[in-house]
């Protein structure tokens, strides 16, 4: 028994020391490897293009893929890009994920590399702007790369870079992000075994990683509510099936499915109504009124709920007003839970304090926004966290918020980026 013990403590001493020298590896490489994420970053920044429109994007990260050696594939989901290192060694396959495209968003920010670009959105020529800060994603992912590729000999398994279009949603009529690339077998030949990514966040400080296990970030459904009444002089509403009595009615009656019907002590619910459209004059009530509004959940059985009461709820309410109601959920498009896996949380949370520090990895509450991450989390399991943008001269107050045109993150943050990223592949390859 004593052997034994003695023999353990052998083995963890190596480990450690095995850790150890990585570590330190990964610092110096990370160091080095900075100024070029910093220039990538400001490329990405400067030169951003829309949801399946990555073209010249997705050409320079595979042009500089393809100079690390790296077996690459163009034309994934219309415009992402893959690439594989091999390491020649047995070991799992561990994929990470960045995401590529810009919003339509016209940037108000003094930067030397802020962007002027144009793109095409729904039939109009718009503003484009990287205001929710892919640029340093993708940036982040080509700089674990260069380490990854250096410490080649050094990896066991396979490491799958995934760089994917059209995270913000694609174009209307069309297709994209995850939910494709998971479609056309991107986790497939060879096999992830788990995926991790990351998102930078304007609201927590430069050198901090924040992370939750289980429901991390909302399932999205949207949702259409058409109500067909019947058209009426407005001095005469007792002629008329007033759709839009019924709609009002309606969104009142849906704020309850969250408020009374919900256990949300559990985990938090959304149900939002974001449009209404309805008549075009004040003394005409009008044949029909369309709504459309956004689901959000952070578990399975809530989601399920809402996707049963919010149909009679709908049902019920146009037929107790003489009309009818036509509900689509979803409606264009719809993104799982972003669902970190609690076991590859729990040996990965090491990695994180490790490499941030402990007292800079931080436990944080889920959030109601939606990352199609979820998709990938669906098929394998997966981590998704977030790292620290936002300067430590600026106040959380003052910081600007994603997808608005002063959004801003600092350089700084993305060194830890590369360095997360590089370890979570190391040390699951080293525990599997």
């Amino acid at each position: 028994m004593h052997r034994k013990l003695l023999s353990l403590a052998f083995v963890g001493l190596v480990c450690a020391s095995a850790n150890a020298t990585s570590q330190i590896n990964v610092d110096e490489l990370a160091d080095k490897v900075e100024p070029d994420v910093i220039k990538w970053r400001h490329h990405f920044h400067e030169f951003p293009e829309l949801s399946n429109r990555e073209f010249k994007t997705a050409e320079y990260v595979a042009n500089y893929l393809k100079s690390l050696g790296l077996d690459v594939q163009t034309g994934v989901a219309k415009t992402g890009v893959v690439a594989i290192l091999d390491s020649g060694n047995p070991g799992p396959v561990v994929a990470l994920r960045a995401d590529m495209d810009g919003l339509p968003v016209k940037e108000q920010n003094d930067l030397s590399y802020r962007s002027t670009q144009v793109g095409e959105y729904n039939g109009k020529e718009v503003p484009v702007m990287h205001a929710c800060g892919h640029d340093t994603h993708m940036a982040m992912l080509m700089g674990a790369a260069k380490i990854l590729t250096h410490m080649k000999g050094e990896l066991k398994g396979k490491v799958k870079f995934i760089f994917q279009p059209a995270e913000e949603g694609a174009p209307a009529g069309e297709k994209g992000g995850a939910e494709v690339m998971v479609a056309e077998g991107v986790l497939k030949n060879p096999d992830v075994d788990a995926i991790f990514g990351l998102h930078i966040n304007a609201n927590t400080d430069v050198g901090k990683v924040r992370y939750n296990a289980g429901g991390t970030m909302a399932a999205v459904d949207p949702f259409k509510i058409v109500i067909h009444g019947k058209q009426a002089h407005g001095a005469y509403p007792w002629k008329s099936v007033d759709p839009v009595v019924t709609a009002a009615q309606m969104i009142m009656s849906i704020q309850t499915i969250v408020s009374r019907e919900l256990k949300l002590i559990d985990d938090a619910a959304v149900v939002s109504i974001g449009s209404i459209h309805g008549g075009n004059r004040s003394n005409i009530i009008p044949n029909e009124v369309e709504m459309v509004g956004t689901i959000r959940t952070l578990n399975k059985a809530a989601r399920e709920h809402i996707y049963e009461s919010l149909p009679r709820k709908v049902k019920a309410i146009a037929e107790s007003m003489g009309a009818e109601a036509e509900l689509t959920l979803p409606l264009d498009y719809s993104y799982p839970i972003t669902y970190n896996d609690p076991e590859l949380t729990q040996a990965m949370l090491p990695t994180m304090q490790r490499t941030a520090g402990a007292e800079n990895t931080l436990l944080s509450k889920p959030v109601t926004g939606a990352e199609d991450f979820s998709f990938f989390q669906e098929q394998v399991p997966g981590l998704y966290v977030w790292v620290g943008g936002k300067p430590l001269d600026v106040s959380e107050k003052d910081s600007p918020a994603h997808h608005t045109p002063e959004f801003y993150v600092d350089d700084a943050g993305m060194k830890l980026g590369v360095k997360l990223l590089t370890n979570f592949t190391l040390d699951y390859m080293a525990q599997h």
